[in-house]
């Protein structure tokens, strides 16, 4: 009787796996795009809170609400699906539901107000570009981990990085952050990072059996927001 075949290892497979090692780099772009405009309106005389929300506001234009709509998705999804497919059904629905709105209004409603609470202009500048590096650095080690949950979706079509790129990723990421911050501060990040996108990715293998773009895109944002409010509890 013939043997079946081994399952092939993971691997880069495609292009576009193998790019998410550059992941953190992307980020830290737009995390320097939203501190120039932080630091701008700081100069203009506005008071953190609004320099804050400026500074917000550029991420979710800099990537067209990417990751937010990600995370409303896998809000309303989640919390509003009973079954997988069901679930599923409803992350690609365009529409956004309750669940997906509470999502949105307590992720950018956090994230400006650890910017804020942070207010030193350098210190926010740093803090930005660090968790919008580590957010994205920590992606790839999902997409290692988990296998795509649906067949013909974004996710299938990259493919799986392989443990090489997920380990460039977070090292790229993390050497930005010790660079950017310091070394406690450094540590509690990359520790919210591991906390909060470990979470997603429990969550995810159990609601829908692995991950989609929405997942991811809610990882980031969801990772981020941990980053930016363990910055804020240990901002002087």
């Amino acid at each position: 009787m013939p043997q079946r075949a081994a399952p092939a290892p993971l691997e880069d497979a495609t292009p576009l796996a193998r790019a998410s090692r550059c992941y953190p780099l992307v980020g830290a772009l737009v995390g320097v795009i939203a501190a120039l405009i932080f630091l701008a309106a700081d100069r203009l005389g506005l008071p953190p809170g609004l320099a804050a929300l400026s500074a917000i506001v550029a991420t979710v234009l800099v990537t067209g609400a990417l990751h937010e709509d990600g995370l409303a998705d896998l809000a309303d999804g989640f919390g509003g699906g009973g079954d997988r497919a069901r679930k599923l059904a409803i992350m690609r629905d365009s529409r956004i539901g309750s669940y997906g709105v509470i999502a949105l209004i307590l992720a950018l409603a956090l994230r400006a107000g650890s910017l804020a609470a942070i207010a030193e202009p350098g210190a926010v500048a740093a803090a930005l570009i660090a968790a919008e590096s580590l957010s994205r650095g920590g992606l790839a080690a999902i997409m290692a981990g988990l296998p795509p949950a649906r067949p013909d979706g974004l996710a299938a079509h990259v493919g799986r990085p392989g443990g090489s790129a997920a380990l460039a990723a977070i090292l790229i990421a993390a050497a930005l952050a010790f660079v950017l911050l310091d070394w406690q501060a450094a540590v509690l990040s990359l520790l919210a990072l591991v906390a909060a996108q470990g979470l997603v990715a429990l969550l995810a293998r159990r609601q829908i059996g692995g991950y989609t773009g929405d997942v991811l895109g809610a990882a980031q944002q969801i990772g981020a927001t941990a980053i930016l409010l363990v910055l804020a509890a240990a901002a002087p």
